[in-house]
């Protein structure tokens, strides 16, 4: 049996929602009254400076923190998820920075680690290697071939048989730690070209990032958190990066701001 995820239906409905979701570590209070909302069919940013609580609420959504308060709602019902186990059950993936994938083994192996498709009391490799290869061509990846080793494989390759394996939960929230961390351009654009892949299957996606460039090129939302709280979210369509720059670092002028205003200043002045 093929477990090959099929699209998700078009929607632009609330999938997970936090109200009032605080993390205490110690003396440290690492998120306090987080709200968000993430949306089928969107790609939501999510974007801080170093220490603003994002790699906290991550790893919360995912089961792998606990929340001390707040309530955390899926599909329009309140969940309480204890473990990674319990977010994959319950729909929500994760694509941690680091991949955990088995360089030693090839792509197919990796996608189906933990979860092989079995004929009677051997391995289905044939169907194995079909649905992979349908699965990939479904996110348009340019992938050689699913017998090499990931070792082989570029960091590009790499994050998007790790995104690859995600879905094979059929997820309706897959969340994205900066997946194109250390990546050269051309790379950069085939890991960003799959995220548009993953909106239009009308999954609600996560991206957290550090880059501006992609954060703007993809998400239709920004959700931006300073210090463990909501400092903003910004729509995309009618925010300027600036703006939301501002929002991270918690003021109204910056260096980059005051660059941009210079600029339109003298763009204006030109004209």
């Amino acid at each position: 049996m093929t477990v090959t995820p099929t699209p998700a239906p078009a929607t632009t409905g609330t999938v997970l929602a936090l109200r009032g979701v605080s993390k205490r570590f110690g003396a440290v209070q690492a998120l306090k009254n987080i709200e968000l909302d993430v949306r089928a069919g969107e790609v939501l940013a999510l974007v801080g400076d170093n220490g603003a609580g994002k790699s906290t609420l991550v790893k919360t959504i995912a089961g792998v923190y606990t929340a001390d308060d707040g309530v955390m709602m899926f599909d329009g019902r309140e969940v309480r998820v204890g473990s990674p186990a319990e977010a994959q059950q319950l729909g929500i993936a994760t694509v941690f920075q680091d991949l955990a994938l088995c360089d030693n083994l090839d792509v197919v192996a990796n996608l189906y680690l933990g979860r092989e498709l079995r004929k009677g009391k051997v391995l289905d490799e044939v169907e194995m290697e079909r649905s992979s290869w349908e699965l990939l061509r479904q996110l348009s990846a340019k992938i050689p071939s699913v017998r090499i080793p990931v070792a082989s494989l570029s960091g590009g390759q790499r994050q998007t048989v790790a995104i690859a394996r995600s879905l094979l939960g059929q997820p309706k929230v897959v969340m994205l730690d900066e997946p194109t961390a250390a990546l050269g351009v051309a790379q950069t654009a085939e890991v960003l070209n799959l995220v548009e892949r993953l909106r239009e299957r009308g999954l609600a996606v996560i991206l957290i990032s550090h880059n501006m460039a992609d954060v703007m090129a993809v998400a239709d939302r920004v959700a931006v958190l300073r210090l463990g709280r909501n400092n903003g979210v910004f729509n995309v369509n009618e925010t300027k990066s600036q703006d939301i720059i501002a929002a991270i670092t918690g003021a109204t002028d910056n260096a980059v701001s005051e660059r941009a205003a210079r600029r339109t200043q003298q763009e204006g002045s030109a004209s």
